[in-house]
C-alpha cells in the first residue's frame, strides 16, 4: 500500500539525507520503489568514471571534474540537478556537452529557452476506467504537439536522429555517438529499467534518458534525469529500448557544435509563442486529436474538467467516477503527481520556467515586448501551485464531493487567469509579427 501524503514526506526527507537527493527525486523513487544504491547518489564532479571503452584506448566522454579546457575541446557533460522540465533539463544537458550555444547570449541554452521552444505550457485532462481501476491525467505542459522533436527542431542545433527495428543497429549507432565524444539520447520503456520496480511506472510510458559512456566495470553511464547517474548494462538498456513499439530503437545526438543565428532562433521562438497560445485559447487545431476531444484541452479544458468535479449527478462527473474508495484514492494520487512530476507537469504548472522563457526571448532582438507577459504567468505558477497542495488521494471518500468542489473552484479561477494571459500574448505575438512583416 502507498504511503500517506503525510508519511511520504517523512519518507523523502529521510531519503533526501541519505542520498542526496532533491526532495523531488526522493518522492519520485519512494512511489516507484527504486532503491537506494550508490549509482542513484549524485556523482560529485570529479569522482566519476573516466574509463573508455575496454580496448579501443578509450575516448567516450563521461561526467568529469571540468577542467580547463583547450579551445578546441567540447564542455563536459553537466552534473546533473534538480530541474523543473525533464526533457528540456536534460537536453539542456546534452546540448552544453556539445557545445552549442544561445546565440543572443553566447552562453548555453537555458532549460527555460529549450522548454518554451518545445511548446512550454499547455493543459489536457483525461479520466480512463478499467477493470481493476480508473485512471486520471493531468498534464500542464505543451501537449499534445511532439515536444521532443520540437525542441530540437526549434534549438537549431544539427542532430543525428536514428531508428532502427534490429537491436544489433541500434547498438551500433549508440557506439558511433559515443566514440564521436557526445552523450546519445535513447528512447526506453521506463518500467524496463532495472531500478524502476512497479510503482506509478507503466510498461508502456516512454522516457528518453542520456548515455554518456561506459563504465570501467563495462556497465554504461546514464542520465535518467533523477538528478544522479545510474549504470546499466548493455544487455538490459538493449532491452528497454526494445520494448517500445513507437519509435523502436530510436536516438538522437548532436554531431557539431553548431547552432542557430540570432534571426532564426527569434523567428523560432515566435512560432512556438503562437502554438502555445494557440493550443491554450482554442484558436488552432490540435495534431492527432479528434475534435470532439479537443474540450478536454486548454482553457477550454480546464472549464471541461472544473465542470465535471462539480458534476455530483451524472456518470461523466467525477463524484460518480471515483465513488469507490481505491479509484479514488488512487485518480486523486495520480492527479498529485502529474501536478508535480517533471514529466508532463512541474512546479508551479511550470507556468514559473514559461515566465523565465519570456524575460530571455525579450532580450533577442525586437522581441523586448513579450517581457510585458511574464509577470501574468508567474503569477499563475502560484495559483498552479495551490490547486497542487489541495489534492489530497487520502481524502475521506464521503467528503469527495465537497472536496471535487473546491478543486473545481480553484481550476475555475486559473482558466480565467490563463485565458487572460494568453490572450495578452496572443495580441502582443501579433504585433511583433505585424511589425516584422514586409511593407508595401
Amino acid at each position: 500500500m502507498a504511503p500517506s501524503p503525510v508519511q511520504l514526506k517523512k519518507l523523502a526527507r529521510a531519503r533526501m539525507e541519505r542520498t542526496g537527493e532533491s526532495y523531488t527525486t526522493a518522492r519520485k523513487a519512494i512511489l516507484d520503489g527504486r532503491p537506494e544504491r550508490p549509482s542513484a547518489r549524485p556523482v560529485p564532479a570529479g569522482q566519476a568514471a573516466s574509463g573508455g571503452r575496454k580496448g579501443n584506448g578509450g575516448g567516450r566522454p563521461v561526467v568529469a571534474a571540468p577542467a580547463a579546457p583547450e579551445p578546441q575541446d567540447l564542455p563536459e557533460y553537466p552534473a546533473p540537478g534538480d530541474v523543473t522540465q525533464y526533457d528540456a533539463g536534460l537536453w539542456q544537458r546534452v546540448l552544453t556537452q556539445a557545445g552549442v550555444t544561445d546565440p543572443s547570449t553566447g552562453e548555453p541554452f537555458s532549460e527555460a529557452m529549450l522548454a518554451g521552444l518545445a511548446g512550454g505550457i499547455g493543459f489536457m485532462v483525461f479520466v480512463f476506467e478499467y477493470e481493476q481501476t480508473t485512471t486520471a491525467s493531468v498534464v500542464t505542459r505543451a501537449h499534445p504537439e511532439p515536444y521532443t522533436e520540437n525542441l530540437l527542431a526549434r534549438c537549431g542545433a544539427a542532430v543525428r536522429e536514428q531508428k532502427t527495428g534490429s537491436a544489433r543497429l541500434a547498438a551500433q549507432y549508440l557506439d558511433e555517438g559515443l566514440d564521436a565524444g557526445r552523450a546519445v539520447v535513447v528512447r526506453v520503456s521506463r518500467a524496463a529499467l532495472p531500478w524502476v520496480h512497479g510503482g506509478i511506472a507503466d510498461a508502456d510510458e516512454p522516457v528518453d534518458v542520456a548515455v554518456l559512456g561506459e563504465h570501467d566495470d563495462g556497465n554504461l553511464l546514464i542520465d535518467d534525469g533523477s538528478g544522479g547517474l545510474q549504470l546499466i548494462s548493455p544487455e538490459d538498456l538493449s532491452a528497454a529500448r526494445g520494448q517500445r513499439k513507437a519509435g523502436k530503437n530510436w536516438q538522437a545526438w548532436i554531431p557539431a557544435s553548431t547552432g542557430p543565428d540570432v534571426q532564426t532562433l527569434s523567428a523560432n521562438v515566435l512560432a512556438a509563442i503562437g502554438e502555445t497560445t494557440g493550443r491554450l485559447l482554442g484558436t488552432r487545431e490540435l495534431d492527432g486529436i479528434p475534435a470532439h476531444f479537443a474540450k478536454n484541452f486548454g482553457v477550454a479544458g480546464l472549464r471541461t474538467w472544473a465542470g465535471r468535479l462539480l458534476d455530483t449527478t451524472t456518470a461523466a462527473g467525477w463524484t460518480r467516477i471515483f465513488s469507490a474508495p481505491g479509484r479514488l484514492a488512487h485518480g486523486l494520487e495520480m492527479v498529485a503527481l502529474f501536478l508535480t512530476d517533471g514529466r508532463y507537469g512541474g512546479p508551479g504548472g511550470l507556468r514559473g520556467l514559461y515566465a523565465d522563457f519570456l524575460d530571455e526571448a525579450a532580450a533577442l532582438p525586437g522581441l523586448a515586448a513579450l517581457g510585458e507577459c511574464s509577470a501574468a504567468y508567474r503569477g499563475l505558477a502560484e495559483r498552479w501551485d495551490a490547486l497542487a497542495e489541495l489534492v489530497d488521494p487520502d481524502v475521506d471518500p464521503e467528503l469527495r464531493s465537497s472536496h471535487f468542489a473546491d478543486i473545481a473552484h480553484a481550476a475555475t479561477r486559473i482558466a480565467d487567469a490563463e485565458e487572460a494571459a494568453a490572450r495578452r500574448l496572443a495580441d502582443v505575438l501579433a504585433g511583433l509579427e505585424n511589425s516584422s512583416s514586409p511593407r508595401g
